[in-house]
């Protein structure tokens, strides 16, 4: 529907939602006759097509205006003063026309009768209106920098991981190289198969790497494999141990994180025939632990800083477990958290999710917007003929005050459901339920 369509409606709506008003705080429907009835809807109409039209012409101004940050107090102060003159003009050249024109009354004759107290209701209406248009207004406004905000957060995070995941490439190949160009001088052999394996393992690397979680199998399956490939540089010098598999099937790990610590474990330690280098990697108390003897070298190369600090920043990004360090004078020790289905883990699915939740709720409250507006249309539309059904044919026994004011309690309650966010039943109650519900099964779980 087209912008237009939506404000004649809107228009529309309020006119008959202004004429029931009217009606009921003056006469209470006491019509003569239908065409009575008629013209006098139709007045309301004209007065709410032309009022609600200048208004809405005002409000566009005013939002295409460059306001400042803050300047919200000023807008709603020029918008308010605004509506409040135009609507005085309004009427006054509405009830000048109709004077003249409908009640052959002279302009001379209008002004003379004139008070302001018959601009009141229509002013009071007017002002009324413009006041939650400009709540729905600022409150939309303010829905939306919220959900502007989170997708600067989550697409950020999401970049920060890519970057972090796209640095692997680059670092394992090259470290790679290095071994490969070590074993071409002490063991030709040794780096003919070197070169058949590393195929293999990169093709893993480049399977992983748009993967924010593998399952433990799959990495220690790799590490074994990672792990053959270094044996044919150090042979005896390195002694490995390691689970067939998880305790937990279900249980995943941030992909190559494995290779990264065993990596580090042979760049910075000592690796001799006479020194072995001893690592084991064992599960403890939901971790994933790699530990090696510390036999640190003499002399070290410069450290390209990537191992455990992009595991340890991948972790961070992905829950709020730790990766935990642990050195001591002869052991060194790092434990990966491994990460399940009971455990709420990914930060980055849960700035998306939290984007996708906001949507959800935007789309979800359209839908109880335009709920509420139907009924709302309904009512405005049902009542008034119910009052006339009544009013023509048993106006002693006024039946219409029934479905009128049952109705109405009825649209009050969705009222409160659409806009009132906290308070029993109110929008957020059903989400603080689910909430509380989900921790209850959650602390089940644990």
């Amino acid at each position: 529907m087209t912008k237009s369509g939506k404000n004649i409606i809107i228009t529309f709506i309020i006119g008959c939602i202004i004429f029931l008003i009217g009606n009921l705080l003056s006469d209470g429907f006491d019509f003569e006759n239908f065409n009575e009835f008629l013209i006098d809807f139709c007045f309301y109409q004209l007065y709410s097509f032309v009022l609600g039209y200048s208004n809405m012409y005002f409000f566009d101004y005013m939002e295409r205006r460059n306001w400042k940050k803050n300047d919200t107090l000023k807008r709603v102060v020029i918008g308010i003063f605004g509506a409040t003159i135009i609507t005085l003009i309004g009427l006054f050249i509405l009830r000048a026309s109709i004077a003249m024109i409908y009640r052959g009354i002279s302009f001379d004759q209008f002004l003379s009768v004139q008070q302001f107290k018959h601009y009141q209701f229509g002013l009071w209406i007017t002002l009324t209106i413009v006041i939650i248009f400009h709540v729905i207004y600022f409150y939309n406004r303010y829905q939306q920098n919220r959900i502007k905000e989170q997708k600067v957060i989550a697409g950020t995070a999401s970049a920060k991981f890519d970057a972090l995941k796209n640095q692997l490439d680059p670092h394992f190949l090259f470290n790679s190289l290095n071994v490969l160009t070590s074993l071409i001088e002490e063991n030709p052999s040794n780096a003919q198969k070197f070169t058949t394996s590393l195929s293999k393992v990169y093709r893993y690397v480049l399977e992983q790497k748009n993967k924010e979680l593998v399952t433990v199998d799959e990495e220690l399956q790799f590490a074994k494999t990672y792990m053959s490939l270094l044996k044919m540089r150090f042979e005896d010098s390195i002694i490995f141990t390691m689970p067939e598999k998880a305790s937990n099937l279900e249980s995943k790990v941030v992909p190559l994180s494995l290779q990264l610590l065993l990596e580090n474990a042979v760049k910075h330690n000592m690796v001799t025939s006479t020194k072995p280098l001893h690592i084991k990697i064992y599960e403890d108390n939901g971790n994933l632990i790699v530990e090696n003897n510390l036999q640190p070298k003499q002399i070290m190369k410069k450290s390209s800083g990537v191992g455990l600090s992009n595991i340890t920043q991948r972790y961070s990004l992905l829950t709020n477990k730790k990766v935990n360090i642990n050195k001591e004078a002869d052991r060194f020790a790092v434990a990966i958290p491994m990460l399940t289905k009971q455990i709420p883990v990914m930060r980055t699915d849960q700035l998306s999710a939290n984007l996708d939740d906001s949507y959800m709720q935007a789309l979800n409250h359209v839908d109880e917007l335009k709920g509420f507006y139907y009924s709302l249309i309904s009512y405005s539309l049902v009542i008034p003929f119910l009052i006339f059904i009544n009013y023509k044919t048993s106006w002693g026994f006024q039946w219409f005050w029934f479905p009128m004011f049952g109705w109405g309690i009825g649209l009050i309650i969705q009222a409160f459901r659409v806009f009132v966010n906290n308070g029993t039943l109110g929008r957020n109650w059903e989400k603080r339920k689910m909430e509380e519900f989900m921790r209850n099964e959650e602390n089940n779980w644990d």
